[in-house]
């Protein structure tokens, strides 16, 4: 069983930063695809940046070049830098993390991140 911890929204100007933190608990972190999903009020879930267990990343494309996601795997932690924010970007963030074989799904609560004047 994996169980994730999402931390690190707040409220920010337009323009501002966040990093969004995701601590995993478990010893086979490292075998896990993460990514980050955003759901924001009246819409529906969409996913925002992925990362496999080698490090590949992508990205959707409204968040192309201003967001990065890493992942520290000493840490069990993944991080979503996220720069020049919009208005747009206002949603609760959730991390997600899917097992290597069986392809389970295992998600975060949701960090609350707004972007407004």
């Amino acid at each position: 069983q994996v169980q994730l911890v999402d931390s690190g929204g707040d409220l920010v100007q337009p323009g501002g930063s966040l990093r969004l933190s995701c601590a995993a608990s478990g010893n086979i972190f490292r075998f896990y695809a993460m990514g980050w999903y955003r759901q924001a009020p009246g819409k529906q879930r969409e996913l925002v940046a992925t990362i496999t267990s080698g490090g590949s990343t992508n990205y959707a494309d409204s968040v192309k070049g201003r967001f990065t996601i890493s992942r520290d795997n000493a840490k069990n932690t993944v991080y979503l830098q996220m720069n020049s924010l919009k208005p747009e970007d206002t949603a609760v963030y959730y991390c997600n993390a899917v097992a290597p074989v069986s392809r389970a799904d295992y998600w975060g609560q949701g960090t609350q991140v707004t972007v407004s004047s």
